[in-house]
């Protein structure tokens, strides 16, 4: 009975030492820094089981996996084996070999913690980039008034998009990427909400609906937004009718965003792109009429302008 008894603990130890092992594979393959070429498994398995980039958080599923699957695991081991558990620690914690394995455990599980929070606490602190908000943009506002370069890029859809997809209605011509956590979501999402208030005045009768823009954000980050990663960019951003992300080879990309003069500067080590929040209003010849740096109602008003 007592050999049947200690054979249990051996069992039960053994599966807490599993779950525990389980768990910190878990929070590693959702928190680890990645690198700035992280491989696609990465990328698919943080994206599916978390809803995140590869250096990025999750999101609410995501942390709601990473907490409520382990400790749903350890609670129906205790439901199945609570006794034979607290058997088997407190055998450990009667012997000094015992006692340094479940100290090194605490030990290993605390810096775990640590580095968890850690990297909650440096996303979180990263600088937050204010953009226009709802100012109306001024009558005497420039106008630019000069061709706008090709694109010719890949978007979500596997479709080719060029200036010729764009004439005929206004665009909104934004460039982004999706390891940018500060302006970049910003900057596409006035760009969406500008197309919204459009769309929403010409259900009204009170603009030509011919008058509501397309928005097209441009990678400056093809090395990692690759054609392959495109609609799931998509779906983050919220991209709907009429609105695209492009990407494509990594020399295209770069030359389509030298013909469109837009200034950045890649860290190699990192993989970020420093660069200003700039978009382009086309206008349905596909001229560039104006540019902003943001603000959906600017960004609205020009476009209907244009």
């Amino acid at each position: 009975m007592d050999g049947a008894l200690r054979r249990g603990e051996a069992w039960a130890l053994g599966a807490l030492a599993f779950l525990g092992l389980v768990t910190a594979a878990l929070w590693a393959l959702a928190l680890w820094p990645a690198s700035p070429d992280a491989p696609a498994w990465l990328v698919r398995a943080r994206t599916v089981c978390f809803n995140a980039p590869p250096d990025g958080l999750p999101d609410a599923s995501g942390w709601l996996l990473l907490v409520g699957e382990p400790l749903g695991m350890f609670a129906v081991l205790l439901a199945v084996w609570g006794g034979r558990v607290r058997g088997a620690l407190r055998a450990l914690a009667s012997r000094r070999a015992g006692r340094v394995v479940l100290a090194s455990a605490a030990g290993l599980a605390a810096l775990g913690v640590a580095g968890a929070a850690g990297r909650v606490v440096a996303a979180s602190a990263r600088p937050s980039v204010a953009l226009p908000g709802e100012e109306e943009p001024p009558a005497s506002w420039p106008r630019l008034d000069r061709a706008a370069p090709e694109l010719d890029l890949v978007a979500q859809t596997g479709e080719r998009i060029g200036l010729a997809s764009l004439r005929g209605r206004p665009a909104l011509v934004a460039f982004a990427f999706a390891h940018c956590e500060t302006v970049c979501p910003l900057l596409v999402r006035h760009a969406l909400e500008a197309q919204q208030r459009l769309r929403a005045r010409s259900l009204t009768g009170e603009l030509d609906p011919e008058r509501v823009p397309r928005v097209v954000v441009v990678t400056l980050d093809p090395w990692r937004d690759t054609p392959s990663r495109l609609p799931h960019l998509a779906r983050e951003w919220g991209l709907g009718e009429d609105a695209w992300v492009l990407s494509g080879e990594v020399d295209a990309v770069n030359a389509a965003l030298d013909r469109w003069g837009v200034v950045r500067e890649r860290d190699p080590r990192s993989g970020e792109v420093a660069h200003p929040p700039l978009v382009y209003v086309l206008d349905a010849s596909g001229r560039i009429a104006f540019a902003a740096t943001g603000g959906p109602r600017v960004l609205a008003d020009l476009a209907a302008r244009s």
